[in-house]
């Protein structure tokens, strides 16, 4: 069976689905964007876009103008659907497929033979098949891909994404791909679909490798993120300047130890490794380690915090986005910090974070915290505690704004180098 891809769906229009949505239409193919959320749906079909990403903006904008893009809150037909929905976790780090299964059994009414289904949200393995039983008890009008069914009637793939936020349009387009299908068929047509738009090379696989290369990716660099922090804490015990001491034992040529931080944030590397727990929780006691160290610096920034602040003080907070030069929020060990900072403070919390205009509801509930320009919290600030490296913050000349403030820097913004 031939298909051509006349039309898309992406099914979530986040930090992922946007963009993907994006670059498609602009690549000349009918895409419809798909969110529960109205106001993003508004939003997208104004052409503006409610993340922050360089250069979204203008190519959302040029692919609706052009009608190659539109946004609605339900699903409609179409040839190829790509899911990209959240995959949080739940209480007692499990897997929380809720929104993936509410996605699954939305797009299931208007499945038509011949399509193809693109799982991208990064899930724990054996979730691609979960899909397709579900699928299957929605649809049993449809054949699904199973191992007495060599050609279904709808394909079912696997695609876990691999974008950095702030170089997504980049590398949605050149990074390669990882492709597996519930069959072979399944995984060729995939290619198929990521061949209109991906320079990068597409390797296929089967779904459950494909999920599982995902999860190891980020574990892998979970654990080295971990290793960082916990030299940080060894220096600081030891009086040792972590920044110093890890630019010379990077001058090793096979050693290239990362930089520490307040802890591990966004959706991907401080939840994925969870999910490879989740399916062998014997045989995975460096992974755990690694997210207990790096889920546990936010608290020693904390304490840091507190021993630095004088009683009914004022602290100014830099950032609350888990990396520079985004808004994405999403389990960034900033918020955690700030919150508890609030909660456990007399005094002024002032918040700066170049990416918002307002703050998050957790932190509004507090009555001592206050979102405020750079300049202007600093300066009213005793403390002040630095923990996203935007580039407001990196590219200022802080050397007369900072005197006779006490310092807390969590990302080396402000060392001085070996």
């Amino acid at each position: 069976m031939t298909i051509e891809f006349n039309k898309v769906s992406v099914i979530g229009l986040g930090y992922v689905g946007l963009p993907t949505a994006a670059v498609i239409a602009n690549r000349g193919i009918d895409v419809l964007g798909v969110d529960v959320n109205s106001e993003i749906v508004e939003t997208i079909n104004q052409g503006d876009i409610h993340i922050v990403e360089p250069d979204l903006d203008i190519l959302v904008r040029s692919a609706v103008s052009s009608g190659k893009l539109s946004a609605a809150t339900s699903p409609e037909p179409a040839d190829a659907f790509i899911i990209a929905v959240p995959t949080p976790f739940k209480a007692n780090n499990k897997p929380d497929l809720t929104f993936l299964e509410q996605a699954t059994n939305a797009l299931a009414p208007v499945l038509a033979k011949g399509n193809l289904v693109v799982l991208e949200s990064t899930s724990p393995v054996g979730t691609t098949a979960q899909i397709a039983e579900w699928l299957t008890a929605a649809r049993p009008d449809l054949s699904f891909p199973a191992p007495d069914i060599s050609d279904p009637d709808i394909n079912i793939a696997h695609s876990p994404e691999r974008v950095l936020p702030g170089r997504v349009l980049i590398e949605l387009v050149d990074n390669d791909r990882v492709i597996g299908g519930l069959s072979d068929i399944c995984s060729q047509r995939a290619r198929d679909l990521y061949s209109l738009f991906v320079n990068g090379s597409c390797h296929l696989t089967n779904a459950q490798t494909a999920e599982l290369v995902k999860l190891a990716e980020n574990a892998y660099r979970d654990t080295n993120i971990a290793f960082a922090n916990e030299m940080s804490l060894v220096c600081d015990q030891l009086d040792i300047d972590v920044w110093q001491m890890i630019d010379l034992a990077n001058l090793h040529p096979r050693v290239e130890i990362l930089q520490p931080g307040p802890g591990v944030g966004g959706h991907c590397i401080a939840v994925d490794p969870w999910f490879i727990v989740e399916s062998a929780a014997d045989q995975t006691p460096l992974i755990q380690a690694s997210r207990q160290v790096n889920d546990g610096k936010p608290d020693w920034v904390i304490e840091r915090t507190l021993a630095a602040a004088p009683a009914n003080s004022a602290i100014a907070c830099l950032g609350l986005a888990y990396k520079a030069d985004i808004d994405d929020l999403r389990e960034s060990p900033a918020m955690a910090i700030v919150e508890k900072l609030a909660a456990q403070h007399d005094g002024d919390i002032l918040v700066v974070e170049p990416n918002i205009t307002e703050l998050p509801a957790s932190l509004a509930a507090h009555k001592n915290v206050t979102l405020l320009a750079f300049e202007k919290a600093v300066q009213k600030a005793d403390t002040v505690l630095l923990l996203t490296d935007h580039r407001e913050f990196k590219e200022t000349d802080q050397t007369a704004l900072l005197n006779g403030k006490s310092l807390i820097d969590t990302r080396g913004v402000w060392r001085i180098k070996s």
